[in-house]
């Protein structure tokens, strides 16, 4: 183990590293006690490429719960939320939007009016998107806005069209309860009364739904989760100059009933040391210690309403699968 003594050393900062917008969260992060970085960190095109294999592995069932919701409900969701209207779908974290390609499709069915606005911080993830959508529909207005939508982002109004504000895929459980509404406090800000917002949101383990199956999402045999999660310490190597060695941390996942999340670490297997040369910072390890990356939480239905009226929504209407493992609600800016 190591010595007592500081924990966090200074070292000269390497100009020749580029600056990376990711560096005060780094450094913030791992100069703390316990160490973290935050979620968003992720998301760089490499992290956001792995996350699209998860959401296919056959552990991971979000995706496709919430898929099988659109499927089913997609229509009634379309009609709530639209009216009679024209409509500017604006997705926020949109990835490859496949999922959200089942509620485009079953919006054009009903010939509305309809603008695609993806919001993501991968630039790659977002180019991706557009080629798709563009290919499958032609005639469907895509403006793609890359940005980091938890740090506020403005909203455009588009001429005469109601918007609805999509926060599907359960992202909102990555986040603590406090940020989840200051995220959506600030979507409330740019929305006239009466727009609407989607949200989808992975339900808490109870008699239809076994924790193991929520450790198993997490936890997948074929290893992508770890390597999704270990990305996080390959894109500080990448934008900051660390020298982290992936093969002397691993992936932890495990269930907190008190907080209702799963709570996600990057674990040192050994006392060591890493480098990063833009932040000018050594930082220490004792063998078992842990980097917090991410809770995700799990919500019961009356929660979720509480905080969407906590952020200025009225709830209007929820949908969720045959299991009752997944719930999709709409609400509108009160």
């Amino acid at each position: 183990m190591w010595a007592a003594g500081p924990r966090q050393a200074p070292m000269a900062a390497n100009p020749a590293v580029p600056f990376s917008p990711i560096a005060a969260d780094v450094l913030n992060g791992l100069s703390s006690t316990p160490k973290r970085l935050p979620p968003r960190l992720f998301y760089d095109d490499a992290g956001s490429a792995l996350f699209e294999q998860i959401t296919k592995l056959p552990e991971y069932y979000l995706t496709r719960t919430e898929r099988a919701i659109f499927e089913q409900h997609g229509t009634e969701i379309v009609e709530a939320a639209a009216g009679q209207g024209a409509l500017t779908m604006v997705e926020l974290g949109a990835g490859s939007a496949e999922k959200t390609g089942v509620l485009i499709d079953r919006a054009l069915r009903r010939n509305l009016a309809l603008t695609y606005e993806p919001v993501d911080v991968s630039r790659a993830a977002l180019s991706s998107a557009a080629s798709q959508l563009a290919a499958r529909w032609p005639e469907l207005p895509v403006r793609p806005l890359a940005a980091d939508y938890a740090n506020g982002f403005r909203l455009v109004p588009n001429g005469a069209h109601r918007r609805l504000v999509l926060w599907i895929g359960s992202s909102m459980g990555n986040f603590e309860h406090t940020e989840v509404v200051r995220i959506l406090r600030n979507v409330r800000r740019h929305l006239h009364a009466g727009e609407g917002l989607l949200v989808g949101a992975d339900l808490a383990p109870g008699k239809s739904k076994q924790v193991d199956v929520v450790r198993a999402a997490y936890n997948d045999r074929s290893g992508v989760t770890a390597r999704f999660n270990l990305n996080l310490l390959a894109r500080i190597n990448r934008e900051l100059g660390g020298n982290f060695d992936l093969a002397a941390f691993r992936h932890v996942a495990e269930w907190n009933p008190q907080a209702s999340a799963m709570q996600i670490y990057v674990q040192s297997v050994r006392a060591q040391q890493v480098a990063i040369r833009a932040l000018g910072l050594r930082v220490r390890f004792l063998a078992g210690e842990r980097i917090h990356t991410e809770n995700s939480y799990k919500y019961a239905p009356r929660q979720l309403a509480a905080i969407l009226r906590s952020a200025g929504f009225e709830p209007r209407q929820g949908w969720h699968d045959e299991r009752k493992w997944f719930a999709v609600m709409l609400a509108r800016a009160a």
